[in-house]
C-alpha cells in the first residue's frame, strides 16, 4: 500500500477484531482513490469487508495476514454495532462495492483503462458492457470471466501483462478473491485492486437489488434474508449474530475455539 493509503488507514482507522477499517465517508472515500490513481507509482489493494469476512478472518489466518495489509471498507450495519461497542461511534458509512464501483467510475474525470476478472462468462460480459454505457469514456476489457481455483493463473496473470491497467476489478468469492491477488497480481499490474465479491452479479442483474430506502435505514441483510431460500437465509442470519456476539466480547485475539467454529459453520 502506497503512502496516501497508509494515511488514510492510520488517520481514519477504526480497528474491528484488530484489523484496520477505514472509517471513510463517501466523499472522502472517492476523493481518496482518486488521488491514488493519479500517483504514477505504487498499488492499493482494497477489500469491502463484510461481517462474514470477519468472521472468516478469525479462524483464517492466511486470509487474515491479507487484509491485514489491505485498505478495508466497511460493508453492512453490523460495523456499526462493532464500531459503536468498540469506538463509541459507528462508521461515516457503509460503503457496498455494487454501490461504491459505479459510483467512482463516474466520479473519476481523467479515463481509465480498467480490467475486470470475474467467474462467470455471462455475469463478467454484462457488467463490463453496462460499465461501457455508465462511463464511457473509460476503457473496459474482459480480461477473464473463469477465476476459480483451478484455473491456470500463468494464462490469466500473461494476458494482464501488457495491458498497463490504471484499475483491476476481481469478483470471486471471498477469502479467494483476495487470496489470488496477493499471490498474483504484482505492482506493475495495476494501481488501484479491488476485490468486490458479487458486484457482477448485482451488475448483471443475477442479484435483485436492494432498494435505497432500505439500504439507508440499514436493513439489507434482513431484505436479503427475505430473497434467499429458509436454509441459506438461516445460515446467513446466524453467521450475522455471530459476527456480532464477538464483536461484543473480543478480548484482542485471534479465536480458533469449538464454540467459535461451530457458530461459523451455521454462516
Amino acid at each position: 500500500m502506497n503512502l496516501i493509503a497508509n494515511f488514510a488507514v492510520l488517520s481514519s482507522r477504526r480497528a474491528i477484531f484488530d484489523l484496520p477499517v477505514c472509517d471513510l465517508g463517501w466523499d472522502d472515500a472517492l476523493v481518496l482513490f482518486n488521488e491514488l490513481l493519479s500517483i504514477p507509482v505504487g498499488q492499493t489493494s482494497v477489500s469491502f469487508v463484510t461481517a462474514r469476512n470477519m468472521l472468516m478472518a478469525l479462524r483464517d489466518s492466511d486470509y487474515r495476514a491479507v487484509l491485514a495489509q489491505n485498505l478495508l471498507l466497511p460493508n453492512g450495519p453490523g460495523f456499526n454495532i462493532a464500531s459503536k461497542v468498540a469506538h463509541g461511534s459507528p462508521f461515516s458509512a457503509s460503503l457496498r462495492a455494487a454501490d461504491f464501483v459505479p459510483a467512482l467510475l463516474t466520479f473519476m474525470e481523467t479515463p481509465r483503462r480498467i480490467g475486470l476478472i470475474g467467474t462467470n462468462p455471462q455475469e463478467a460480459r454484462l457488467t463490463a458492457a453496462k460499465f461501457r454505457r455508465h462511463a464511457p469514456w473509460h476503457e473496459f476489457t474482459v480480461i477473464s470471466d473463469t477465476l476459480s481455483h483451478t484455473e491456470g493463473r500463468s494464462r490469466i496473470v500473461d494476458q494482464i501483462d501488457g495491458q498497463m491497467l490504471d484499475i483491476l476489478i476481481v469478483g470471486a468469492r471471498t477469502p479467494f478473491q483476495e487470496k489470488w491477488i496477493q499471490e498474483n497480481i504484482r505492482a506493475d499490474h495495476a494501481r488501484l485492486v479491488l476485490a468486490v465479491g458479487d458486484l457482477f452479479d448485482v451488475v448483471a442483474g443475477m442479484i435483485r437489488p436492494v432498494p435505497k430506502i432500505v439500504r439507508t435505514v440499514g436493513l439489507e441483510r434482513a431484505y436479503r434474508w427475505t430473497q434467499w431460500p429458509a436454509r441459506p437465509g438461516l445460515r446467513s442470519g446466524l453467521g450475522f449474530a455471530a459476527f456480532l456476539y464477538y464483536a461484543l466480547r473480543y478480548d484482542g485475539t485471534p479465536h480458533a475455539d469449538t464454540e467459535l467454529t461451530d457458530a461459523r459453520s451455521a454462516s
